[in-house]
């Protein structure tokens, strides 16, 4: 990307919380802060500084299926981001006592996310939606285990999937290729050699719709279920349909929930995709007297997605947002970055730019028609979490967060 002076590095570990034993649930998570807490030869106060002296930002974050290490710099610094990061990946210290002072700050981590009603409600989601799985635990773990994980522990899971076979580096940006190749061969060559990825089994049953009682000012409503795995060849009429129901500011939702009734100020759908499986949801977060409408509204779109599909005007708009802002987001070096990243990762390869749009670009109504009678026609879990005052007469369930 010669017209940028930025660069962004990144390094993909194909290894998530879905990969992690029951008992250590979260330390990939746990892993990610570590990293940055010190390596052999500097401190964490050292990198810290390091990367204010150029202006970056150094960061990672966690997912069901990979953990990411990332740098920004200038471009004329390309050679200083790559060899931090290698430093970060390869020789990091793991001290017993940074793993001790981490862990209060990742149980805080924890507690603000029980604060937050929108995170919980989703959580709970997941959790019946993968019933009995790793796919519908938290990413960053439970108190329980990130109290309870020891050094050693954390120690032998880095050193088993923490490997070059299990590893990409992606760079976009202003840089020479032949140069930053030499430069990430030498700085990650001290990665363990070895596969690194863990076995992983498909999910099966689901849960059930659950009411979560707490004393919040709105009603949190998610509704959904299961969908299509990330090579499916459905998978773009499954983002066109994403994108009709609730996924931009002219989607179903968005116009009847919000624009027309004013019911809600968050409203949306998503459709996450995983190695082999995934989740559609919609969210809506209302005022407790609302919230009966809102249920019934949304049961209203998707009962008229499975009956009618949607129109060649709605496929048209979708198909424009969908590639046109792919295309915007390869105008910044981060997003370049994390889409090769990503790709190589999750796919093993790369998909061409020109092949990604024409996949959205030949998605017909007949493609729609048929993935919404796969993903949409069965029926939804609903996940509800607010106020007793705003409960309906069926089952109630308590609340921990």
């Amino acid at each position: 990307m010669p017209s940028t002076r930025a660069v962004s590095i990144g390094v993909w570990i194909g290894v998530g919380g879905r990969d992690e034993p029951a008992e250590v649930a979260g330390v990939s998570h746990f892993l990610e802060h570590l990293l940055f807490k010190g390596t052999d030869t500097r401190s964490a106060t050292q990198i810290s500084q390091s990367v204010d002296r150029v202006g970056g930002d150094i960061n990672a974050y966690t997912s069901k299926e990979y953990t990411t290490f990332y740098c920004r710099v200038p471009a004329r610094v390309v050679d200083f981001g790559i060899e931090l990061l290698g430093d970060v990946l390869t020789a990091p210290a793991l001290r017993d006592g940074d793993i001790e002072s981490e862990r209060q700050v990742i149980l805080d981590e924890l507690a603000m996310d029980d604060d937050s009603p929108e995170d919980v409600v989703h959580r709970v989601f997941a959790e019946q939606v993968f019933d009995r799985h790793a796919l519908g635990r938290e990413t960053a773990g439970e108190r329980g285990t990130v109290g309870t994980v020891s050094g050693d522990q954390i120690r032998s899971f880095f050193a088993e999937r923490y490997r070059t076979g299990n590893t990409v580096v992606a760079i976009a940006g202003a840089i020479d290729v032949d140069d930053v190749v030499a430069r990430v061969e030498k700085a990650f060559a001290a990665l363990a050699p070895g596969d690194g990825r863990a076995p992983r089994d498909a999910p099966e049953g689901v849960g059930r719709s659950l009411e979560l009682e707490d004393e919040t000012e709105q009603m949190h409503i998610v509704v959904g279920g299961r969908s299509l795995r990330r090579d499916d060849p459905d998978r773009e009429a499954l983002d066109i349909v994403n994108h009709v129901l609730g996924g931009g500011l002219s989607s179903r939702l968005f116009d009847e929930i919000r624009e027309r009734r004013g019911l809600a100020y968050s409203v949306f759908s998503n459709a996450a995709a995983y190695a082999d499986s995934g989740m559609w949801s919609v969210y809506a977060g209302t005022l407790p007297d609302n919230a009966e409408i809102v249920r019934r509204l949304i049961t209203n779109e998707l009962d008229r997605l499975v009956t009618d599909g949607i129109t060649a005007e709605e496929l048209a708009i979708a198909q424009g947002y969908l590639t046109g802002s792919y295309e915007m987001g390869l105008e910044d070096s981060s997003a370049r970055m994390s889409r090769l990243g990503g790709q190589l990762t999750v796919l093993g390869r790369v998909r061409p730019v020109e092949d990604q749009l024409a996949r959205w670009e030949a998605v017909t109504l007949a493609d729609t028609e048929r993935v919404i009678g796969r993903v949409y026609a069965a029926t939804p879990l609903t996940v509800t979490l607010g106020p007793r005052a705003a409960r309906s007469r069926s089952r109630r369930v308590r609340s921990h967060a």
